[in-house]
């Protein structure tokens, strides 16, 4: 088995303009005596490879910690695209995803923007997880809407992967966020395997 990190190293991650970007400081560390490396840090939610949850842009939407994890471990379909992600591009994915059992998950590669056209039918298609590489799965100067379309209709989001590498096809996919109860959203760890 093939196992594919498709996670940004937090402290050095891409950030979304003006979200505040992470920091770590050291509490004890050996060399200088201590019993041992103790490391504090803090992030936005949103920083790097995260998970985004409906609460994220709907008030009384659930929360990271109501999400049902079996939504992150699953078959998905890696799709390649550069630019918007049409309506006609996005129902070529799911058929493609669907010809390999694989289109409950979605995983756009690419500098893909999904526009609100392309959410509606992910939304339609009630697929559980719709992932890509920028920090926003819609336009980075107006994300609301594709937000709402998508959370509104159960899409879990996860941002901020990295797939560079990666061919496209069905993989499984393991992207469990953190458990931070009553948060909009979480960093975690995305991997593939294969």
């Amino acid at each position: 088995m093939t196992v594919i990190d498709i996670s940004q190293e937090v402290f050095s991650c891409q950030v979304y303009p003006g979200d505040p970007k992470p920091e770590k400081s050291t509490l004890s560390g050996i060399a200088d005596g201590g019993v041992c490396n103790l490391t504090a840090f803090s992030m936005c939610a949103h920083n790097g490879t995260h998970v985004d949850a409906p609460y994220h842009f709907i008030e009384g939407g659930k929360r990271i910690d109501e999400l049902d994890v079996s939504v992150f471990v699953g078959d998905a379909y890696v799709a390649r695209n550069e630019g918007d992600v049409t309506a006609a591009d996005a129902k070529g994915i799911l058929d493609r995803a669907a010809a390999e059992n694989a289109a409950e998950r979605i995983l756009i590669a690419g500098r893909a923007t999904v526009t609100a056209e392309a959410a509606r039918v992910f939304a339609d298609a009630g697929i559980k997880l719709l992932g890509n590489e920028s920090q926003t799965v819609g336009p980075e100067d107006a994300p609301m809407e594709v937000h709402l379309i998508l959370l509104g209709a159960g899409v879990v989001l996860l941002e901020g992967v990295r797939l560079g590498g990666v061919s496209e096809g069905k993989y499984l996919l393991s992207a469990a966020p953190l458990n931070l109860g009553g948060c909009d959203g979480a960093p975690c760890r995305a991997v593939l395997m294969r």
